[in-house]
């Protein structure tokens, strides 16, 4: 049995990237699970790939009502919801706010705030009815840019420093009856959608060979993830058996930020050699 076997979950932003990894890791751990996203395409890719196990739903999360309906439609398939994933987001393709004209700033904050932070809020008003009646819990797609500057322009890294105070205040709210945790990934493959006011996204799914050597430069681990990495994180915090006790918590799951030295990245990079006397990777 896995750990969330006879549960049943909604992820918005299911249709790709982290939210897709989230929605397949979660049916593998015995969940039934509404993907809800923006694209019917995506959506249809996940329905064939997972059969009767996910039902989709095409949701815009800046929408309260939809928000809802992504809810409902849990209940009305599988017969209750025990866990909602707010996942859904946007970057702003590391946009410094020099380089942003002036008559963008209100559009491009409103799209970046609308989904960042406000679909949290509407998530987690539409999902609390059904939550209470569970004990469920709540599941929120933070970042090492709700920690960190330069993860991104001041748009993004501003939502995700707000979306770790819903968290925060939400897991104080619904407590003791809803948990309210979240995940904080750091830089992942996946193709980031960013509003139009931030540029054109660069074409194709593949990550340059720079961008790999420059990212895996940055963290003590040495990597540049993939979504898979994170989603036990998920599976985790959800857990009515293994995390009853946790809310609040942010698992940061960004190849070892928090412990970036100031004069080197890492510091066992010749640790083989110092210690077994083998080559250094």
């Amino acid at each position: 049995m896995g750990w969330l076997e006879g549960e049943v979950a909604v992820v918005t932003g299911g249709g790709s990237g982290i939210g897709r990894a989230i929605v397949e890791r979660y049916v593998a751990e015995g969940a039934r699970v509404v993907a809800a996203d923006i694209s019917e395409e995506r959506l249809q890719e996940v329905e064939d790939r997972l059969g009767d196990r996910v039902a989709t739903i095409v949701t815009d999360v800046r929408s309260h009502a939809q928000n809802a309906a992504a809810v409902a439609k849990a209940v009305e398939v599988f017969g209750k919801l025990d866990v909602f994933v707010a996942n859904a987001g946007l970057g702003d393709r590391f946009t410094e706010l020099a380089d942003l004209p002036a008559e963008d700033i209100d559009d491009a904050f409103a799209q970046i705030f609308d989904i960042n932070v406000k679909g949290i809020v509407h998530g987690a008003k539409a999902a609390l009815p059904e939550l209470l009646k569970t004990r469920g819990a709540i599941v929120v797609t933070l970042s090492n840019s709700s920690f960190w500057p330069d993860g991104g322009g001041v748009m993004y890294i501003a939502s995700k420093h707000a979306a770790l105070g819903c968290v925060r205040q939400l897991a104080h709210e619904f407590a003791p009856y809803v948990r309210v945790n979240a995940v904080a990934p750091g830089a992942t493959r996946t193709n980031f959608t960013s509003p139009s006011a931030f540029g054109e996204a660069a074409p194709g799914p593949q990550v340059k060979a720079d961008r790999v050597a420059a990212v895996r430069a940055t963290t003590p681990l040495d990597v540049f993830s993939r979504p898979e990495d994170h989603t036990a994180a998920y599976v985790l915090v959800a857990s009515r058996t293994q995390a009853p006790v946790m809310t609040g918590t942010v698992i940061e799951s960004d190849g070892g930020l928090g412990v970036r030295g100031l004069r080197r990245v890492r510091g066992g990079d010749d640790l083989l050699q110092r210690v077994l006397g083998e080559p250094s990777q």
